[in-house]
């Protein structure tokens, strides 16, 4: 331990010396009242820029419920994930834990980025494509905002600016009073709900504890690689070989696939049983091949009009002939008759 220093009284003297004094009262009065005159002129300036009583900021519309809690930007989230995302798949998961979640994922980013595609397609879905757990409840609430709202039809209000000017605002955002009515309207029963509508088909799935699948866009080949790691059924899905994926092959991951269950999916805003989602995955040459199927289609449909207007024009031009051959024949004949009596 090092030896304590000791205090001098030179030194106790030379701290009293350097001690700033306080400042006399004389020195923080005003000196002249031009600053006095300054201050009351602010304190005016400030009280006329006051903004008015019911001005809402533009960056904080009102909302029909807290717009900063958890669900409320979890309700944002998954209605932007709905209007933006083509193809969800739902699966059923049952008490998968943190490590066997990591392995899913680990496996469906390592299958999906696989995928041999012309450009950087493949690489880009590969980074965006994600297997998260659902908010049954609030996912149950954003389908029915995407579905059953219609932000165009909300009636424009008055409101204030920082001015005081009153100006048309249109609050039409999925937190809005005008969302929460249209969202109530549905589940009191007062809009009815088509049995074919997208919700009316999904809402029984969303039941018990629900994970999603999302891809960025339409790709059959992604669908198809993703479909053979979270749910393979040979011989269209095979499951990657042991040699190809080790990792798909370990306990950890074969555990946490047998708690998960392929139960439907939602494809360009159209509902999708399993055997409809295997037939989007199933698509040979993704859509590229779709499309020469359909143009091949259409082209075979145009052959077959052609030819049956054709063969209605060459049946009739036939008939015309035939009659046409026949009244020469017979007026040629009556000519001949006339000549043979005159002789």
């Amino acid at each position: 331990m090092p030896p304590r220093l000791r205090c001098t009284a030179s030194a106790r003297g030379l701290t009293a010396a350097v001690k700033p004094s306080r400042p006399s009262a004389a020195l923080l009065r005003p000196a002249t009242p031009a600053v006095t005159s300054a201050a009351r002129q602010y304190a005016t300036v400030s009280r006329g820029l006051s903004l008015p009583d019911d001005y809402v900021p533009p960056t904080k519309p009102p909302t029909a419920r807290p717009g900063e809690t958890r669900k409320a930007q979890l309700l944002r989230t998954y209605t932007s994930l709905l209007r933006t995302t083509p193809v969800i798949l739902l699966f059923q998961h049952n008490n998968l834990t943190a490590e066997e979640w990591i392995a899913v994922r680990r496996e469906l980013k390592a299958g999906i980025a696989a995928v041999a595609t012309t450009g950087d397609a493949s690489a880009d879905l590969a980074s965006k494509a994600q297997l998260q757990v659902l908010r049954t409840s609030i996912f149950d609430v954003a389908l029915k905002l995407v579905e059953f709202y219609d932000p165009s039809k909300v009636q424009p209000t008055s409101a204030p600016t920082a001015t005081g000017k009153r100006v048309k605002v249109t609050y039409n955002h999925d937190l809005s009073k005008a969302a929460w009515k249209a969202v109530r309207g549905v589940t009191m029963g007062e809009t009815k709900i088509p049995e074919t509508s997208t919700y009316a088909q999904l809402s029984p799935l969303l039941v018990g504890p629900v994970a999603a699948f999302t891809l960025p866009a339409v790709s059959p080949q992604h669908l198809a690689a993703a479909l053979s790691i979270l749910a393979p059924s040979p011989p269209k899905f095979p499951a990657p070989t042991r040699k190809k994926s080790p990792g798909y092959h370990e306990p950890i991951t074969q555990s946490a696939l047998q708690k998960l269950l392929l139960i439907g999916a939602r494809i360009e805003d159209k509902a999708f049983d399993m055997e409809g989602v295997k037939w989007v995955g199933g698509i040979e040459n993704g859509l590229d091949g779709l499309r020469a199927q359909l143009v091949h289609m259409l082209q075979s449909a145009g052959m077959g009009l052609t030819s049956t207007l054709e063969g209605a024009g060459k049946s009739l031009w036939l008939t015309m002939e035939s009659r046409r051959s026949v009244l020469e024949e017979e007026q040629n004949g009556g000519k001949t008759e006339e000549k043979k009596a005159e002789a």
